[in-house]
């Protein structure tokens, strides 16, 4: 008897194959054209990309479903709400180079792609300038003399976009130069891509990780438990073989992530994924995604909650970024007395 052997897709053809477009993925998912319009809308203003994998884990016809609300765009989009703007963690003003970002004292954030996987509708950088931050052969050589100017930095964070976006090779090259400054002691990436298309995770990746004399610390953002599926968890435990620091931020999303159970069970399964939880952001107020925002005494009451129900390594720390602080703004939550 024939089996019919499922295709193996490269994470390159996974991108070139995602959903870009709003009629497809109300048809795939089975949901009601009565939402088309409102999709149309929205992604006029910031365009839809879903990868197919990520698809998978969506429940069809339920037009509620967590993972479906992050990623489709709504009529809402459309908004202007005070308060809400382009440029919310006032990045602009600590932009000194085309595709360098220095916020913080001892780290650095790179640019180094303006493409995601996968385009989330409260993403804080879905008005950013990717145009203008680009890091070709040119920029490269100005961001390592800003290194070297500035030796006060000894971490360097790898974003986007989604810094995973781009080859491997270009990858290495630049692990390859940053590993040259004596500096420097830790590389940071900042991805959604090993939990949206789990095959990016290439063996050729991983080993130069490995090989780096720096610290290589991963950071995913996992909003939603339903996210974790059994090839993401696979991906995570090579991931963590490799030496590699595994840490989690989520972002707080108004009926998405609100509620202790799916916050526990979120921990609980990040951790079986070798996922430490390291942050729980409010909401950055970007112009176009107000829907998503929660009062912050919710956000406190939700993980003074959460404290009763996990050990405390399993705790998000909730935090807020303000722009021009030294560091994350930590909350402390609100407890049952």
């Amino acid at each position: 008897m024939n089996i019919a052997l499922t295709p193996i897709t490269s994470w390159q053809d996974e991108l070139k194959n995602a959903i870009t477009c709003p009629e497809q993925l109300l048809k795939e998912l089975e949901l009601p054209d009565s939402l088309l319009a409102g999709a149309k809308l929205g992604e006029a203003l910031f365009s839809l990309r879903v990868p197919r994998p990520y698809l998978s884990r969506i429940e069809k016809g339920n037009p509620n479903d967590p993972l479906l609300r992050q990623i489709l765009p709504l009529q809402e989009e459309a908004s202007t709400v005070p308060g809400y703007v382009s440029d919310p963690l006032a990045e602009n003003s600590a932009n000194p180079q085309s595709g360098l970002i220095h916020k913080y004292k001892n780290r650095v954030l790179l640019i180094m792609s303006g493409a995601c996987a996968i385009n989330c509708r409260y993403c804080f950088r879905r008005h950013f300038a990717y145009d203008e931050n680009q890091i070709g052969r040119q920029q490269w050589a100005s961001v390592l003399a800003y290194l070297k100017n500035n030796p006060q930095v000894n971490e360097v964070i790898l974003s986007g976009g989604d810094p995973l976006a781009t080859s491997d090779q270009r990858l290495l090259n630049i692990l390859a130069d940053l590993n040259q400054l004596p500096q420097l002691t830790r590389l940071r990436i900042h991805t959604r891509l090993p939990v949206v298309i789990p095959q990016r995770i290439t063996n050729n990746l991983l080993t130069g990780l490995q090989g780096s004399r720096l610290n290589v610390v991963m950071v995913l953002h996992i909003n939603h438990p339903n996210e974790i599926d059994d090839a993401v968890i696979r991906t995570c435990q090579r991931i963590k073989s490799h030496d590699i620091t595994l840490l989690n931020q989520a972002v707080l999303l108004k009926g998405i992530n609100d509620d202790v159970s799916v916050q526990k069970t979120l921990s609980e399964r990040l951790f079986a994924a070798s996922i430490l939880p390291y942050y729980l952001f409010l909401f950055d107020k970007v112009a176009g995604a107000a829907h998503f925002d929660l009062e912050e005494s919710v956000a406190k009451e939700l993980v003074g909650k959460l404290q009763a129900e996990l050990p405390g390594y399993l705790v998000p720390r909730l935090a807020r970024e303000i722009p021009g602080k030294p560091a994350k703004t930590l909350l402390a939550p609100l407890l049952n007395t």
